[in-house]
């Protein structure tokens, strides 16, 4: 039985003298695992189409016991982050986030766009790295369910908190601590919080289409990163690879 769909490779493992597993983020049937025989051979026309961070159209051989790529279409390859190491290892990193969030046989449209746009934002865009690292994991903390309550602080109600408590996802001001509750609390001004509340809520065709200060992406990045660690509770080797290169 062979279907056809689209997808971005979020891993790639050597697998047997030639062959490649592919773990490939799907617009309609959620993570697959899929088999790339004789891959890594070069004369294979599966190449270009099974490598990491690539978005093709993959036509699939299935039976019980493994999905094996017959065809493998590049739609894009995003060739600018193959020559920069900074920005290949923030797409990995990318791409493990997303490798963990996804499920098989669960279709989620919203992660996969998510991908894209950042790959493409890293790629194409203008913009600051740290911008797109930032929003990318406000954003795809949402996605799995973590949308941090950005109203007003939870304590008082007051409209702009400059506090941003992590284990809760929750606004507080800073004479609003509460006594039995010790988590970590990090500092937000307005332009930090105005940036965060547009990452959570906006189309996400204009995700990276805003603007902050030298100290308002600083306080961004420290959030949104310890933010979706926090959640997720856990790492990823591929962000700290990619901090050891910003030293």
């Amino acid at each position: 039985m062979y279907f056809t769909t689209e997808g971005l490779v979020l891993r790639e493992t050597e697998y047997k003298d030639a062959d490649k597993l592919l773990t490939v983020l799907t617009k309609d049937r959620g993570k697959l695992t899929l088999r790339a025989r004789g891959v890594r051979s070069r004369s294979s026309r599966l190449k270009s189409g099974c490598q990491l961070l690539a978005y093709s159209e993959f036509t699939v051989f299935e039976n019980k016991n493994s999905q094996l790529v017959d065809e493998a279409v590049p739609i894009m390859l995003f060739l600018p982050l193959r020559q920069d190491i900074e920005k290949l290892s923030l797409a990995s990193y990318f791409a493990q986030v997303a490798e963990v969030l996804s499920q098989e046989d669960s279709p989620s449209p919203e992660l996969l766009s998510l991908c894209l746009n950042a790959l493409y934002a890293l790629s194409e865009l203008d913009r600051p790295q740290t911008l797109i690292k930032s929003a990318f994991e406000l954003r795809v903390a949402c996605l799995a369910g973590y949308t941090p309550m950005l109203d007003g602080c939870a304590v008082c109600g007051a409209a702009e908190p400059d506090r941003f408590h992590v284990m809760g996802g929750v606004l507080q001001c800073a004479n609003c601590l509460l006594s039995d509750d010790p988590g970590v609390r990090l500092p937000i001004h307005t332009g930090t919080l105005s940036a965060m509340r547009y990452i959570t809520g906006c189309d996400l065709k204009r995700l990276f289409s805003f603007q902050l200060g030298e100290q308002g992406m600083k306080e961004l990045s420290d959030a949104a990163e310890t933010y979706l660690l926090a959640q997720l509770e856990r790492g990823f080797f591929t962000l700290d690879f990619y901090k050891s290169l910003k030293i």
